[in-house]
Protein backbone atom coordinates (compact mmCIF):
# COMPACT_ATOMS: atom_id res chain seq x y z
CA UNK A 1 0.00 0.00 0.00
CA UNK A 2 2.89 2.65 0.92
CA UNK A 3 4.30 1.88 -2.64
CA UNK A 4 0.88 2.62 -3.95
CA UNK A 5 0.75 5.82 -2.42
CA UNK A 6 4.14 6.68 -3.13
CA UNK A 7 3.71 6.35 -6.79
CA UNK A 8 -0.25 6.56 -7.59
CA UNK A 9 -0.34 10.37 -8.26
CA UNK A 10 2.84 10.15 -10.92
CA UNK A 11 1.78 7.07 -12.35
CA UNK A 12 -1.77 8.51 -13.26
CA UNK A 13 -0.20 11.22 -14.90
CA UNK A 14 1.59 9.52 -17.35
CA UNK A 15 -1.43 7.27 -18.05
CA UNK A 16 -3.34 10.31 -18.54
CA UNK A 17 -0.75 11.17 -21.43
CA UNK A 18 -1.15 8.54 -23.55
CA UNK A 19 -4.99 7.91 -22.85
CA UNK A 20 -6.08 11.48 -22.67
CA UNK A 21 -8.86 10.61 -20.22
CA UNK A 22 -8.79 10.50 -16.80
CA UNK A 23 -10.99 7.32 -15.91
CA UNK A 24 -9.24 5.69 -18.10
CA UNK A 25 -6.02 6.59 -16.90
CA UNK A 26 -6.73 5.62 -13.61
CA UNK A 27 -7.81 2.09 -14.68
CA UNK A 28 -4.82 1.59 -16.87
CA UNK A 29 -2.51 2.96 -13.83
CA UNK A 30 -4.45 0.47 -10.97
CA UNK A 31 -4.03 -2.36 -13.94
CA UNK A 32 -0.11 -1.51 -14.42
CA UNK A 33 -0.06 -1.66 -10.72
CA UNK A 34 -1.15 -5.06 -10.25
CA UNK A 35 0.82 -6.68 -13.23
CA UNK A 36 3.89 -4.87 -11.37
CA UNK A 37 2.67 -6.48 -8.03
CA UNK A 38 2.20 -9.38 -10.20
CA UNK A 39 5.66 -9.74 -11.13
CA UNK A 40 7.88 -7.60 -8.43
CA UNK A 41 10.30 -11.22 -8.62
CA UNK A 42 10.92 -9.72 -11.87
CA UNK A 43 12.46 -6.31 -10.23
CA UNK A 44 16.04 -6.43 -10.32
CA UNK A 45 17.15 -3.44 -8.58
CA UNK A 46 18.98 -2.17 -11.89
CA UNK A 47 16.52 0.68 -11.96
CA UNK A 48 14.83 2.68 -9.49
CA UNK A 49 11.34 1.03 -8.76
CA UNK A 50 9.57 4.41 -10.13
CA UNK A 51 11.25 3.98 -13.25
CA UNK A 52 10.31 0.35 -13.58
CA UNK A 53 6.58 0.96 -13.02
CA UNK A 54 6.53 4.17 -15.54
CA UNK A 55 7.79 1.53 -18.06
CA UNK A 56 4.80 -0.68 -17.41
CA UNK A 57 2.32 2.34 -16.98
CA UNK A 58 3.59 3.52 -20.12
CA UNK A 59 3.16 -0.21 -22.15
CA UNK A 60 -0.39 -0.60 -20.13
CA UNK A 61 -1.17 2.64 -21.61
CA UNK A 62 -0.16 1.55 -24.82
CA UNK A 63 -1.96 -1.54 -24.89
CA UNK A 64 -4.83 0.03 -23.87
CA UNK A 65 -4.68 2.16 -27.27
CA UNK A 66 -4.09 -0.97 -29.59
CA UNK A 67 -7.30 -2.72 -27.88
CA UNK A 68 -8.95 -0.05 -29.02
CA UNK A 69 -7.48 0.15 -32.68
CA UNK A 70 -5.21 2.74 -32.77
CA UNK A 71 -3.40 2.91 -35.96
CA UNK A 72 0.07 3.85 -36.41
CA UNK A 73 0.52 4.05 -40.10
CA UNK A 74 4.16 3.16 -41.49
CA UNK A 75 5.79 5.54 -43.51
CA UNK A 76 8.69 3.87 -44.13
CA UNK A 77 9.93 5.65 -47.50
CA UNK A 78 9.95 8.89 -46.65
CA UNK A 79 12.70 10.93 -45.70
CA UNK A 80 12.88 13.74 -43.95
CA UNK A 81 15.45 16.53 -45.48
CA UNK A 82 14.15 19.38 -42.94
CA UNK A 83 15.72 18.72 -39.88
CA UNK A 84 15.01 22.87 -39.02
CA UNK A 85 14.29 23.47 -34.96
CA UNK A 86 13.41 26.68 -35.41
CA UNK A 87 11.47 27.31 -32.49
CA UNK A 88 10.19 30.74 -31.64
CA UNK A 89 7.22 30.21 -29.69
CA UNK A 90 6.21 32.93 -27.01
CA UNK A 91 7.55 32.97 -24.14
CA UNK A 92 4.39 33.61 -21.73
CA UNK A 93 3.53 30.23 -23.73
CA UNK A 94 2.62 28.07 -20.78
CA UNK A 95 4.06 24.35 -19.98
CA UNK A 96 0.74 23.82 -19.12
CA UNK A 97 -0.18 25.32 -22.38
CA UNK A 98 2.60 23.15 -24.59
CA UNK A 99 1.21 20.07 -22.72
CA UNK A 100 -2.21 20.59 -23.44
CA UNK A 101 -1.47 21.32 -26.91
CA UNK A 102 0.63 18.07 -26.89
CA UNK A 103 -2.51 16.23 -25.49
CA UNK A 104 -4.69 17.37 -28.39
CA UNK A 105 -2.54 16.07 -30.83
CA UNK A 106 -3.57 13.22 -33.17
CA UNK A 107 -2.30 10.22 -31.06
CA UNK A 108 0.14 8.92 -33.33
CA UNK A 109 1.93 11.98 -32.88
CA UNK A 110 0.92 12.75 -29.21
CA UNK A 111 2.54 9.11 -28.47
CA UNK A 112 5.93 9.79 -30.11
CA UNK A 113 6.40 13.36 -28.76
CA UNK A 114 5.19 12.12 -25.31
CA UNK A 115 7.59 9.22 -24.85
CA UNK A 116 10.28 10.89 -27.24
CA UNK A 117 9.98 14.74 -25.33
CA UNK A 118 8.57 13.87 -22.07
CA UNK A 119 9.26 10.19 -21.38
CA UNK A 120 13.27 10.36 -22.57
CA UNK A 121 12.69 7.03 -24.89
CA UNK A 122 14.71 6.81 -28.07
CA UNK A 123 13.53 6.05 -31.39
CA UNK A 124 14.56 2.22 -30.95
CA UNK A 125 12.61 2.00 -27.96
CA UNK A 126 9.59 3.70 -29.03
CA UNK A 127 9.67 1.57 -32.40
CA UNK A 128 9.99 -1.82 -30.00
CA UNK A 129 7.14 -0.20 -27.74
CA UNK A 130 4.51 0.66 -30.17
CA UNK A 131 5.17 -2.19 -33.21
CA UNK A 132 6.75 0.39 -35.42
CA UNK A 133 9.93 1.30 -37.61
CA UNK A 134 12.63 3.67 -36.27
CA UNK A 135 12.09 5.92 -39.44
CA UNK A 136 8.23 5.76 -38.84
CA UNK A 137 9.37 7.15 -35.28
CA UNK A 138 11.29 9.77 -36.51
CA UNK A 139 8.51 10.75 -39.42
CA UNK A 140 6.04 11.26 -36.50
CA UNK A 141 8.17 13.03 -33.95
CA UNK A 142 9.39 14.98 -37.06
CA UNK A 143 5.80 15.92 -38.15
CA UNK A 144 4.39 16.17 -34.44
CA UNK A 145 6.19 18.67 -33.46
CA UNK A 146 5.96 20.83 -36.67
CA UNK A 147 1.94 20.65 -36.06
CA UNK A 148 2.86 21.67 -32.38
CA UNK A 149 5.26 24.29 -33.20
CA UNK A 150 2.45 25.62 -35.60
CA UNK A 151 -0.97 25.50 -32.89
CA UNK A 152 1.96 26.82 -30.55
CA UNK A 153 2.69 30.17 -32.34
CA UNK A 154 -1.16 30.17 -33.33
CA UNK A 155 -1.75 30.57 -29.74
CA UNK A 156 1.02 33.31 -29.63
CA UNK A 157 -0.61 35.25 -31.80
CA UNK A 158 -4.00 35.00 -30.82
CA UNK A 159 -2.48 35.81 -26.99
CA UNK A 160 -1.82 39.57 -28.70
CA UNK A 161 -4.83 40.18 -29.98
Amino acid sequence: MQLYNLYCKAMIIVANRYVKDSFLAEDVMQDAFIKAFKNIDSYKNEVAFGVWLKKIVINQSIDYLKKNRLELVAIDDEIITNTEDDWQIESTISIDIILETIHNLKEKYRLVLTMYLLEGFDHQEIAEVLNISENTSRTHLFRGKKILKEQLQNTSYAGRY
